[in-house]
Formats: C-alpha cells, structure tokens, sequence
C-alpha cells in the first residue's frame, strides 16, 4: 500500500509556504521532487537518506542501508526493512495571539487557546480471504476539526465505505477604518466560526466482466456564522457630526443549510465502447440570515434581520458513451438533464435585537418586508460532443461542441413595511429562457525537434429573453417603483489560445504563450417602465445598458534553468490587461465608455540548491504590480483607481542532522502598499506587512516511533486600519506516531 501523508487544518498553519521544487543529489542518483511527490530516496556511502513532502515540511530520515539491499517505497519510508501499514498519531498544541485575536484566527485556521487529540489514524487488516478492513480518521478537540471512515472492500466483488467529516472556518469579524475620525469598527468577542461537513456512505459493484454499479448518500451541511459583505452604518462623531453617515459597521452572515443527495451511477465496457449512466436526487433548505446593525451605541442603535429560507429539490440525469472508432480517432458523446424546484421565504424586520416578531409601532429606520412567498422551477438540458483525430502520429487535432438550454420562472408575494407602521402588498413575477452553443478547437503538433506547439479556440453563441414584473415596491410613495420589464438579448463570446515548450539545450526549457478573449453581450428592451433619459441615477435600470464588452488579453513566458546539478532556477512572467465596456441606450445622449481597465504584471523567480547531500535550501520572490481605473476617479477623489500592487519571498531549508533527526526552517514575507485614504470616503486598497517563520524538528525514537516538534510565529502590521488589527500570533504543536 502506498504511504499516506494527511494534512488537516492545524497543520496547514504550521506549514504555509509550500516548496514549488526540490532537487536532491547523490553520486549515481537525482530525483526531483514537487509538490504531487510522496518519498524519494538516496544511497549515499552506506546510508539511506528518505525525503517525504508533507505539504511544506520535507521530512528526512537517514538508515544503514546493507549493500545489495532491495528497499521497497513502503520500507524507503519507514526507513528500514520492516514496513508498517497501520499506524497512530496524537498530538496537542496552542495558538497564543497578541492584538487583534479575531484577525490572528482567521489567518492561521485555529481557535485561540489550546487543541489537540488524535492528528491521524489509519488501521487495515485482511478479515477473509481478497477482504480488506480500513479504519481512518483524526478528531482535534476545540478545532471542531472530526474525521472518521470505515471500509469493507472484496476484490473483484465491491466495496463498503462509509465517512463522516467536519471542518471549522474562522472570520475575524472586521469592518472599515475611516482615518479622518482614526477610529474602527469590528464586532465584539471572538472571530465568527462556521462549520462544514457531510456524512456518506457508499457501495458499490465492481466485478470483472459485468456492469459496476455505484450507490451513494450524502448529508451535507453548514452551520454558523461568517463575515458579511453588507455594513451597517454609523455616524462616527453622532455629538458634532450627526449627519454625516458612513457604513463600515460589520455585519453577520447567519448560517444554517442542509442538503440530503441520493446518487446512482453505472458503467460498462461492451465490445469497446465504455458507456455510462447515473441519476441524482437532492433535497434541500437554506435558513439563512444577513444581521446588520444600525447606528451601534446611540440612543437610535437598531438591529436588521434580513432573513431568507428555501427548500428545493433536483433531479438530474445523465448518460455518455466513448470508444475508438479507429485507432487514431475517438468519440465520446454525453447528455445531462436536470429540473429544479424549489419554495422560499423572507422578511426583513427591524427590532432591539435580531430574529424579533415584526411590530407595525417600531419606528424602524428603513424599509422592510415580511410574509415573503414564492416559488421558482427551472429545467436545464445539456449535450456534448467531443472528438480526438491524429491524422498523424505528431498532430492531434479535438473539436468539441456543447449545446446548452435552460428556461425557469419564479413568482413571489408579500407585504412591504415603511416605518410610520404602514403596510402594502406586493407582487412579483420573472422568467427566461435562453440557449447556448459552444463550439472548441483545440490542436497539438510534435513534429519539430525539442518543440511542443498548442492551439486552441473556442466560441459561444447565444440568446435568450427575461422579463420581470413588479417586486418589492413603493409604501405610501416611498421606496422603488414596481418594474415592468422585458428584453431580447444576445452574447458572442470568443477565446483564442496559443502556446510553446521548447527545449534549446539539456537541463533547459522555455515556455511562453498566451490568449485573447472577449465576451459581447446585446440587449434589446422590449418593455421597460422606467425612463432612460432622466439623468443619472437608480431610477435608470434594469433597461439602461444596451451592450457591454469584456476584454482580455494575457501573455506569460517560464524559463526553467538546471545550470548545476545542485541548482535549479525557475523564472517567470505574466502580463494581463482587461477592459470593460458599456454602451448605454442612445436615448440617454451617453456615449459608450470604459467602465473600468485593469493591467497586471506578474513576476517570479525560484530557485533551490543542494550544496550538500543532508542540505537542501529553497527561495522563492514573487512581485505582482496591478491597477484598476474606473472613469469615476477622473472627477472625485472620493473614488480612487484601485491597486493590488504587492510581492512575498519565501525561504525554505532542510537538514539531515543525523541518523535519526531532521530539521526544517522555513521564512515567508509579504508587502502590500496600497492603502491610499480619500478626501471623503471610506479608504480601500491593502497596506499590511506579514511575516512568518515555521520551524520542525523530526525525530525517529525507534523503528515505529516518531516524535514532531513544530513552532510558527507570524507579525502581522496592517496599515490600512493605522494598526488596529495588528497581531502576533504563536503556534506551537508536538505531535507522536507510532506505526505497527
């Protein structure tokens, strides 16, 4: 059995920068190994010298190796004759934060405070004969980070499995900074935390000769709280300035899904034709919730609750069939088919609290809804062709088309709310429909020595038609307008592609490549209630772009050097532009304009170094230089060009400290200076610095025995809130395996 090397949540904050590659050198054997390789292995004057890739820790050992010895991957691993499939792994550690603990918590995935429990396990043992039994999991306490799977497989019969799993995300809970008050706002306590998993089982057939049949369930699940996008608003100085409003206040996303899916599939070989089929079932609700604070410590504060529940069932079907039609032509063709409905719910309700009974005396301050009901269905058809033809044994040429089709409606009703306690009912209804036809040309040719040349194009065209009608609407002439809304609509969407590996000398390589793509979308207003013509403003839409353009072009060059055969260098660069253009209806007296244009460079450079055979050293420099300008900057400093302007070095080193123990160092640094505050406005753009060092030492007590010791410290500097969520943060975890 293949070694098996699991990483979970907490070891992913331990180890962040991962190694992109890594050569290791002896007299008669090289070996690369990246990131998709599990061991490699090295004989160096009677000593064994294992490295395995976990993630970003390269763990070494070293043993006596006898000459003549045959090591197998499974002993190479275990670092001697006797290889274990079965093993245990326990191990405790903490996250101690200094500053802001809700930032520290999201960025490093763990809880503040101690965790620890079971960090792996793996048991598998022969119960009969060609049977075999396997047991996984791990269960870290307070990180709600569970694992446990059983299996049952009969070879050249079936297989049993079943697993449950639950993961836990963390959200720091911030808002905006505004700089001209120096004041921020984040939500009180600990970072918000949401909890992700699903419960299956599966069975299957997979007997020689006969159809493999595959039956699964899954529960899947979220329950939480994360961040929001939504921001309450504040007056930041409500004794001076009480008018003045800005929304930076977070809010909290309230969480609570559930899906239940039933899955069928088969498949089979007849006569040189694999054909398949499958059917799937799933039902579902969502009970989720928007929690948006108003004016937070004033005698005004109040508390939204904009609350959305659905429940929806789908079924999907959907066959294919493949097979050489000639040695050098292959066919596969592919159909799905899918119907949804579903029914929702809603209300938006102000209150001293969330999730409160609407009241018609609250002097709320907005308007609301409550008693939403609706429904929606929509069907979706697809097909796809797809052909791979080498009229030569150094051309191959894949066309593809795909044709895709789906129409839906929804209706809605409820009762809009205004805060003097006023009531009115509204209605709503929408559909579309639309088609799309997808056709791909993708070629590849060998022919030339030291080259790989890849074409490619691919071109989507499509229509369809939408109309709305009404929606939340207007209480006592206050709040939007109902919509009468209906358009005609079209897209082109084109995409070219091009690229080339040459190989010039030994130990070099050159690739460099690029595409054009630009999608084209047409309206055409066939009913529309609202005026084009009154000036700027929200009274506009739904009908007032008539064509809008999406256009980009990327071009990229790597240059791979193996100058040494210690050395190995890996350069590279991109250049992306895109620009977004909009046309609004001629009846507004507008012309058409770039609504927005973004340029990015994208530089890289890698390089490792086995100076000697216990010694591997890694660094890596990355600097990305990107702007997005809007026409709005052009007349407002509140509105200013966006930049994503930022670079990381990394730093990696692994050393064979002796027969039995191994060390790691690793450094990572990023830089972010765009924080740029406007005259009026809430600031945007990263200004932060991080860095970050990780540090494990391995040691190999006996044959089955392994002892881990890891420690990581990240500074954490964020500029952009003058210093608000800075923080440091400690993690420390010692883990021991043992194997049998």
């Amino acid at each position: 059995m293949k070694p098996r090397i699991k990483e979970h949540s907490f070891v992913e904050a331990l180890k962040r920068h991962a190694w992109k590659r890594l050569q290791i050198q002896s007299a008669s054997t090289l070996q690369r190994v990246n990131a998709s390789t599990t061991f490699a292995s090295v004989s160096v004057r009677g000593w064994l010298f294992r490295f395995s890739l976990a993630g970003a820790t390269l763990v070494a050992l070293a043993v006596r190796a006898r000459a003549g010895d045959a090591i197998t991957p499974e002993q190479s691993y275990e670092g001697g004759t006797n290889a274990y499939s079965n093993w245990i792994q326990l191990g405790t550690g903490a996250l101690l934060t200094q500053g802001y603990a809700g930032g520290a918590e999201q960025q490093e995935r763990l809880n503040s405070g101690v965790f620890g429990g079971i960090e792996d396990l793996h048991y598998q043992a022969d119960v009969a004969k060609k049977t075999t039994f396997t047991l996984d999991g791990h269960s870290i306490y307070d990180n709600h980070d569970y694992q446990f799977g059983l299996g049952l497989n009969r070879d050249d019969l079936g297989f049993v499995r079943f697993n449950f799993e639950n993961f836990r995300t963390w959200y720091s809970g911030a808002g905006g900074y505004l700089p001209t008050y120096g004041t921020a706002y984040v939500l009180p306590g600990d970072a918000l935390a949401l909890d992700r998993g699903q419960i299956s089982f599966e069975a299957g057939l997979t007997k020689k000769d006969v159809p493999q049949i595959t039956f699964k369930y899954t529960h899947s699940y979220r329950d939480g709280e994360k961040s929001s996008t939504l921001w309450g608003p504040v007056h930041p100085d409500p004794l001076n300035s009480p008018a003045t409003v800005f929304r930076v206040y977070p809010a909290i996303e309230d969480v609570d899904e559930t899906s239940d899916t039933f899955q069928l599939d088969l498949t089979h070989n007849y006569k040189k034709i694999n054909y398949g089929a499958g059917i799937s079932y799933t039902i579902g609700k969502v009970n989720n919730a928007d929690e948006l604070t108003f004016f937070p410590g004033e005698s005004v504060q109040q508390k939204t609750t904009d609350r959305e529940g659905a429940s929806y069932d789908m079924l999907s079907t959907h066959a294919f069939a493949e097979s050489w039609l000639k040695d050098n032509l292959f066919l596969s063709v592919g159909f799905m088919f899918a119907n949804l409905d579903d029914t929702f719910t809603g209300d938006r309700i102000y209150g001293d609290d969330f999730d409160v009974i609407y009241s018609s005396s609250y002097p709320a301050l907005g308007m609301g809804y409550t008693d939403l009901n609706g429904g929606a269905h929509k069907n979706e058809y697809v097909e796809n062709l797809n052909l791979m033809w080498q009229p030569t044994k150094k051309l191959t040429i894949t066309p593809s088309l795909r044709v895709q089709n789906e129409d839906w409606d929804a209706n809605s009703s409820g009762t809009g709310t205004l805060d003097t306690g006023e009531q009115q009912q509204f209605t709503a209804n929408s559909g579309r429909q639309s088609l799309d036809v997808t056709e791909r040309l993708d070629v590849r040719y060998i022919g030339v020595t030291n080259w790989v040349f890849n074409a490619g194009g691919q071109w989507t065209e499509g229509q369809g038609n939408l109309h709305e009608n009404g929606g939340l609407t207007q209480v006592n002439g206050f709040g939007p307008a109902p919509v009468l809304f209906a358009a005609d609509d079209s897209r082109l969407f084109q995409k070219y592609s091009a690229s080339a590996r040459w190989y010039p000398l030994a130990g070099a390589s050159l690739d460099f490549g690029g595409y054009y793509k630009i999608n084209k979308y047409n309206y055409n207003f066939t009913q529309d209630s609202t005026p084009n013509n009154a000036g700027p403003g929200p009274s506009l839409y739904p009908g007032f772009l008539v064509y809008q353009g999406f256009e980009t072009i990327d071009g990229n060059v790597r240059l791979s050097l193996h100058p040494w055969n210690k050395v190995m260098l890996v350069s590279r660069y991109e250049y992306q532009t895109s620009d977004i253009r909009t046309e609004p209806d001629p009846v507004s007296g507008l012309p058409e304009a770039d609504a927005s244009r973004m340029h990015t460079h994208n530089f890289g450079q890698n390089a490792s170094w086995t100076p000697l055979n216990w010694l591997c050293l890694q660094a890596g420099f990355n600097y990305v230089i990107s702007e997005t300008k809007t026409p709005a900057s052009d007349y407002t400093q509140s509105i200013l060009n966006a930049q994503n302007n930022y670079w990381t070095v990394n730093f990696d080193s692994s050393v064979v400290l002796d027969a039995r123990t191994d060390f790691n160092l690793g450094y990572f640094y990023y830089r972010a200076d765009d924080y740029q505050p406007p005259v009026n406005g809430v600031p945007f753009g990263a200004g932060a610095e991080e860095h970050s060092v990780t540090a494990t030492l391995t040691r190999r007590v006996t044959q089955n025995l392994r002892w881990n010791l890891r420690y990581a410290f990240t500074h954490y500097v964020d500029s952009a809130s003058a210093g608000t969520f800075n923080y440091d943060a400690h993690v420390i975890y010692t883990s021991l395996q043992y194997r049998f």
